[in-house]
């Protein structure tokens, strides 16, 4: 990576600097949040392009698991639901929340819902549980806890926030491409991740992630606008050209090759398929119970975690870090998780690489519509919008995770340990667990016990200690044989 002035997100035009864009100017507050319609646009496509993944991924998670009875869910109809639910509720977040945070089916959540759940019961049954957790998130927000639990998060702590997606989000585009692969436990080695295929860098596939991710920093330190657009289609084209060529074996989840045909018919038949309170019946009251707090817990703070670092980044939030309306934010995202249940594409969540996005200017939710019109077309359309591979579109990750960092370690207070070090337990577990929710869970515990110990209790909002409390108990979960 370069070592030259961090790179920057492109800087905000100061409002008049570009014509007013009348009704759509003012109701999305465009101008006035020194955006432009042209960054919007790219924002928009950026983000689809960033996570237009999980139409694959999504429908693999799911389609690879059995309910208790032994049946599997249709890819074909899994590619629908993926895609109507992703649509539905980015195009409700931009309209009502107007941020530019896209949502779509939650990773985590979806291996939650197909190896804890459906072993136990029947997809129905699993997917009503995710439309009860989404109630009591939406819930949640209309007695003012969930804000109030934002709030409560010391500003330390939220730029934490913001650094760990950064990190995490880095290792997703360095693992996703294959320029870092996993070893497997066959190994016997005790190193868990290694430089491309057996520690070298070997294949086309590769060679497309490093250029794409050198035109990307090139581009952002040149601010060239579209920088990362412009990498993702330009890398696109080029794997498109390689795999004709060479016939690359393997790409991983996405081959970039022109379909023969296409569109593709939408298959709707697993939307409204959920049974609410069947899964009680199937594993009892209690194990029900603590397995809607299972996916409850997962959804709340990834969601919080995402759109506190992706407002942050988009200059959404205040002196004090809190962003205006986040009612209205946290209200759909509440829908969200319901409406994914309800679609049986497993719980709908704010997405992280919404931040590939923000990278390219969006600041509105106008850059949701444009994400949420492509993954209608992506209806449609899905053999086009799948020919993206992952070493074209995590290149945008990289560069993202890099900006989201530079932006935010320096405003952290390294001088007070109580904040410094439950900082850095925050944003290094979330890559080291691949997981937003962990690394928010043992920051916040770390962060009240450094102040308990420090006799600092009175500067502890209550809210840290209910959530520390409750994050406490689902680490317990496994020793007091809860689950």
């Amino acid at each position: 990576m370069s070592t030259s002035a961090p790179a920057k997100v492109p800087a905000p035009e100061q409002p008049g600097a570009r014509p007013a864009y009348g009704a759509l100017d003012r109701y999305f507050k465009i101008s006035e949040r020194g955006s432009s319609l042209p960054r919007e646009i790219r924002g928009g496509f950026a983000t689809f392009f960033a996570m237009a993944y999980i139409i694959v991924l999504n429908p693999i998670i799911l389609g690879s698991a059995k309910d208790m009875y032994g049946h599997q869910l249709d890819n074909g109809q899994l590619v629908t639901a993926t895609c109507v639910t992703a649509a539905f509720t980015t195009l409700l977040m931009g309209v009502i929340g107007n941020v530019p945070i896209a949502l779509a089916a939650g990773l985590g959540v979806n291996s939650v819902v197909a190896l804890q759940l459906a072993p136990r019961m029947s997809w129905p049954d699993a997917m009503g549980m995710v439309v009860l957790a989404g109630f009591i998130v939406m819930l949640l927000v209309a007695t003012g806890l969930r804000e109030r639990v934002m709030n409560a998060v010391p500003f330390g702590l939220r730029k934490a926030i913001s650094i760990g997606i950064g990190l995490f989000i880095m290792l997703i585009g360095l693992v996703d491409s294959g320029f870092v692969t996993r070893i497997p436990d066959a190994a016997h080695t005790t190193v868990p991740l290694q430089l491309g295929t057996d520690g070298h860098l070997v294949g086309w596939p590769v060679l497309v992630f490093i250029l794409g991710a050198l035109l990307t920093l090139a581009l952002i330190v040149r601010k060239v606008p579209g920088a990362i657009l412009i990498s993702i289609v330009a890398m696109t084209g080029l794997a498109l050209i390689i795999n004709a060529v060479a016939h690359v074996p393997s790409w991983g989840l996405t081959t970039p090759e022109w379909p023969g045909n296409p569109v593709a018919t939408p298959d709707f038949g697993l939307i409204g398929d959920v049974s609410l309170f069947g899964g009680f019946g199937e594993v009892g009251v209690l194990t029900g119970v603590l397995f809607v707090f299972t996916v409850l817990l997962s959804c709340f703070f990834d969601a919080m975690g995402t759109i506190m670092g992706v407002s942050d980044e988009a200059k959404l939030t205040d002196a004090k870090g809190e962003m205006p309306g986040i009612n209205k934010v946290l209200f759909v995202d509440g829908l969200a998780v319901a409406a994914g249940g309800a679609s049986s594409s497993s719980a709908t969540t704010a997405f992280v690489e919404s931040t590939a996005g923000v990278g390219e200017g969006a600041r509105t939710g106008f850059a949701n519509l444009v994400t949420g019109g492509l993954f209608t077309v992506a209806l449609f359309l899905t053999p086009v919008a799948t020919m993206v591979p992952s070493q074209a579109a995590t290149p945008a990750l990289l560069a993202v995770g890099f900006m989201i960092l530079a932006n935010s370690v320096k405003e952290i207070d390294w001088a007070d340990y109580t904040i410094a070090i439950p900082a850095f337990i925050t944003m290094v577990m979330m890559p080291f667990t691949y997981s937003i929710t962990n690394g928010i869970g043992m920051g916040f515990i770390t962060f009240v016990l450094l102040r308990l110990v420090a006799g600092r209790a009175r500067e502890i909002p209550v809210p840290m200690y209910v959530v520390s409390a409750v994050f406490t108990f689902s680490y317990l979960m496994p020793a007091l044989g809860l689950t």
